[in-house]
């Protein structure tokens, strides 16, 4: 974004505890056991932390045996200041109405948070064998820390500085058997000033800025000569793909002051490895292995990794051991895949990623960490399963960048990853007119980062290349350091200068588009040939404000701010944007919701409003995007503003901070069907998108255009279709039949050629278009000169609809089928029908939940049947709950089914 800031899984219920309090206060504080030999890696499981304004003794005395550390805080081991207040309970209910600002008011001893913190932690070696190394491993400080090991101090904060930068500092001489004491004194964080972790317009800042080891600090323990950085360079024939040649990689260190002879060996893709060097004291050399050494690394049919929809998504090992003396000196391991990504520019000059030999489109969304960057396994694990859910293929990151788990889930899963840094602090600050230039000391710290996400990054097949700009492109100086580091580190992947349309010597253009919006549009304006409509690479875009559900809206705003939100669209909220943003108010937004849908009665009538247009937009903007993936001039890329929010917001999500899927998530999933009928905006053609890589056959479609009171008044049958793997066809355009109501439906079907359902879309349109006033775009909106008027559905009588439910355990999941029906005696059509799941009738909602489908259309006599997975938990029988835009809420019992036995996977 452009704005400068200033200063599945049985898990949701546990997500919400372990996130308000992993640690309580009184939770005993117990060092580390460090009990693995050479080639061990430990983390630092849990700190104690203190202000150094009421901690005011010396890194020497905290970092000794003994010093009383009463009233000080237990928090976990990747816990930022913020953090592991939270967990001891410090601050209440942060994420409701503006409580988060009480946090940012100075206490009687002055802001908490202008002064460094003490992280102190004791751990414990089960043994110091001669020629053993200790090292410590920091993974990430954000802004910097002095580092004391027993009473001694071994580095300073100007060579521990930087979220990113990986040190390893070698602390043997001050270590011993026994218990040992470790101590950090962290320097505050100011992302105007520092290389760390800035918020701009997604949330309000962290009132610590995110201060803390927020990656955690490793014990690594080595012998003479130690190994890192092992990685594998996989070279594909194309198009083949029947050969992979293999480059090997590790890094040795000789730790010692005297020389040493290693024998280096290891094990890839079935291929052994040995190799025998000679280090001086200190000295560091990189040793290879390539198929002319190795012939074996020249593979024969290899495993090939692909995206998500194009294939499987396999994984190789790497292992490798250094011995000196005929003793185990240090390990290293990774994990790859093998994959040939590249990119090229299109005749219009826009970014085409191509993944072995295959152009493809990028349909992603903007990826976000909990504000507080709290570590949470489960909670990740969970957002993966919803990003396949979703149908999307990849995910970007503007800064912020996770650690490995993330990109483990992401190998796994095929999901691409776009990373890139931040914008709009000081990683943008040097690129800005009256930005602040980088001193040398923040040109190391950057090129630091850079090397070390580099190496964090390079064997991952998920990730696809590296932005290193964001809005801006950055100055040729900074520019060249980046991509010369890049280019040290063997990264083999593009490397993009910016996400808007900016270059640089080294890179060349970017081949991206910024171009918004970033507030409310109508569906219409993705189809147009500007902006941000479906054409080229649009690196972040969305239609703005997106309403949680109502039980979501109760757990975040009080009752004031609820009466706001449809009552006074003009006031700023809290959970929408900073004070200093266009996005402070979502105006736009409501004005265009009671413009097109009437003004709200009430906050459900204004919830219920806002999913209908939630899921047209979001279906609109993936829809014409996969559209035109093959037109003239073709759309190539396109990221969803955003994915995820850092913490609960009524902006830029495809799901909710708590997880619970909306109109935005039924409307995305929709759009990404793997095979998808659909219809146009701009043209009224029917279109048929397979986003998969094998051509379909014998394919059926139905047409219909409806009135208002469901009466047919055009219907057309197509059959035995066939359609290439990743390509579109245009199947007929809809004439404007006479007699049609001024609010009307466009009802589209697709099925196999024996019957069974493959696509359903359903459309309500107005006979008055949506014109946009495109000569006042501005960089994150264009005003709406006529507004669709579909006001009529609010005349809609009550709808009848039944559900049937039944639930079978697989494994540790529920799966729960609901058959929704609607009797042929029924008046009305059942407009955009719900179904969520409670875990007993008076119980909280299941979370998180994957659905085949959900929000749905239904006529008179029509029935659908959908499925959900979630994890199991309890003895108590769920219940279904079905409400819609003129559908009562009603609860029906799930009828229990037995347990199945079947191993299969989570729906993806």
């Amino acid at each position: 974004m452009r704005i400068l800031a200033p200063s599945l899984c049985a898990t949701m219920l546990a997500l919400a505890a372990s996130m308000a309090a992993p640690l309580h206060a009184k939770t005993a504080f117990s060092p580390t056991q460090v009990d693995g030999g050479a080639g061990s890696t430990t983390a630092v499981a849990q700190w104690q932390i203190q202000s150094s304004a009421k901690a005011q003794q010396s890194g020497a005395a905290t970092s000794s045996s003994g010093f009383s550390t009463h009233g000080w805080y237990p928090v976990s081991g990747r816990a930022t200041v913020m953090a592991g207040l939270l967990e001891n309970g410090t601050y209440k209910n942060v994420f409701y109405s503006d409580n988060l600002r009480a946090v940012q008011v100075p206490d009687a001893s002055g802001n908490l948070f202008v002064n460094p913190w003490w992280y102190r932690t004791e751990f414990t070696l089960a043994r110091n064998a001669a020629g053993m190394h200790t090292l410590l491993r920091t993974n990430g400080i954000i802004a910097s820390a002095d580092v004391w090991v027993n009473g001694h101090q071994v580095a300073d904060h100007a060579a521990v500085a930087g979220a990113y930068p990986v040190h390893l500092l070698d602390v043997t001489r001050w270590v011993h058997a026994g218990n040992n004491v470790l101590a950090l004194r962290v320097h505050p964080s100011d992302p105007r000033r520092s290389l760390s972790i800035g918020w701009v317009d997604w949330n309000p800042t962290p009132p610590d800025n995110n201060m803390g080891p927020w990656r955690g600090v490793d014990i690594v323990r080595s012998g003479p000569v130690e190994l890192r950085f092992p990685q594998v360079t996989p070279t594909l024939s194309l198009p083949d793909l029947t050969h992979a040649a293999l480059t090997v990689k590790v890094q040795a260190r000789n730790l010692d002051t005297v020389a040493h002879e290693a024998t280096i060996t290891g094990t890839v893709a079935g291929v052994s490895l040995r190799q025998t060097i000679r280090l001086a004291p200190g000295q560091t050399q990189t040793v290879s292995f390539t198929p002319e050494t190795d012939p074996g690394l020249d593979l024969d049919h290899p495993n090939v990794w692909w995206p998500i929809g194009m294939g499987a998504h396999p994984m190789y090992d790497l292992q490798m051991s250094a011995t000196v003396d005929g003793a185990v000196s240090d390990r290293a391991e990774t994990r790859f895949g093998i994959r040939s990504v590249s990119s090229r520019l299109t005749k219009q000059g826009y970014r085409q990623f191509v993944i072995n030999g295959k152009p493809l489109l990028i349909r992603g969304a903007g990826w976000a960490p909990d504000m507080f960057l709290r570590d949470n396994p489960k909670r990740m694990e969970a957002e993966f399963s919803y990003i396949r859910n979703l149908g999307l293929n990849t995910i970007r990151s503007e800064g912020k960048l996770e650690n490995s788990r993330f990109y483990d889930l992401a190998d796994r899963d095929g999901i691409m990853v776009l990373a890139g840094w931040e914008c709009c602090d000081k990683w943008e600050s040097a690129a800005k007119t009256g930005g602040a230039p980088w001193d040398a000391a923040d040109l190391k710290v950057a090129q630091a980062s850079m090397a070390s996400e580099a190496r964090l990054l390079r064997n991952h097949p998920s990730v696809i290349g590296f932005l290193i700009g964001s809005d801006n492109a950055l100055p040729p100086a900074v520019a060249k350091m980046y991509v010369d580091t890049l280019h040290a580190e063997d990264w083999s992947t593009p490397i993009i200068a910016a996400a808007s349309a900016q270059a640089t010597a080294e890179t060349g253009p970017s081949g991206m588009k910024m171009s918004g919006p970033y507030a409310w549009v109508p569906p219409s304006y993705w189809y147009a040939d500007k902006l941000g409509g479906a054409f080229g690479f649009n690196s972040e875009t969305s239609a703005g404000a997106d309403i949680p559900r109502l039980e979501d809206l109760v757990r975040m705003l009080s009752p004031q701010e609820q009466e706001a939100l449809w009552k006074y669209p003009e006031l700023r909220q809290y959970h929408a944007s900073a004070a200093w943003s266009p996005f402070a108010s979502i105006a736009p937004f409501d004005t265009a919701l009671a413009k097109r849908y009437g003004a709200p009665k009430d906050l459900a009538d204004y919830v219920a409003k806002a999913q209908l247009d939630n899921y047209d937009n979001t279906r609109a903007q993936f829809e014409a995007y996969n559209a035109h993936m093959d037109a003239a001039n073709p759309s190539t890329g396109v990221i969803y503003w955003m994915l995820n929010n850092a913490w609960p917001s009524l902006h830029w999500h495809l799901y909710d901070y708590y997880m619970n899927p909306a109109g935005a998530y039924f409307g995305a999933k929709k759009a990404n069907e793997p095979v998808h009928i659909q219809y146009s905006y701009d043209t009224h053609a029917i279109m048929l998108v397979n986003l998969t890589s094998t051509r379909v056959h014998g394919l059926n479609a139905s047409i219909r255009v409806r009135n208002l009171d469901g009466r047919v008044r055009y219907q057309r049958q197509l059959h035995d279709i066939d359609l290439a793997g990743n390509s579109t066809r245009q199947l007929a355009t809809l004439p404007m039949p006479t007699g049609l109501s001024p609010t009307y439906f466009v009802e589209l079907a697709l099925t196999s050629a024996d019957g069974k359902p493959v696509s359903r879309n359903v459309y309500w349109l107005s006979t008055q278009a949506d014109k946009l006033d495109w000569a006042h775009s501005n960089w994150y909106l264009t005003p709406v000169a006529q507004y669709a008027d579909l006001t009529a559905l609010q005349s809609l009588p009550a709808a009848a609809s039944e559900a049937k439910a039944t639930m079978r355990r697989e494994g540790s999941d529920n799966v729960v089928t609901v058959t929704l029906s609607v009797p042929a005696s029924a008046r009305t059509v059942a407009l955009f029908q719900h179904v969520s799941i409670k875990q007993s009738a008076h119980g909280k909602l299941a979370l998180p939940i994957l659905w085949s489908d959900n929000d749905v259309t239904l006529w008179p006599g029509e029935s659908i049947t959908l499925t959900a997975r979630y994890a199991g938990r309890g003895t108590a029988a769920p219940v279904i709950e079905v409400g819609g835009w003129n559908v009562p809420t009603r609860s029906f019992p799930v009828v229990v089914g037995s347990q199945s036995n079947a191993s299969q996977g989570k729906p993806r």
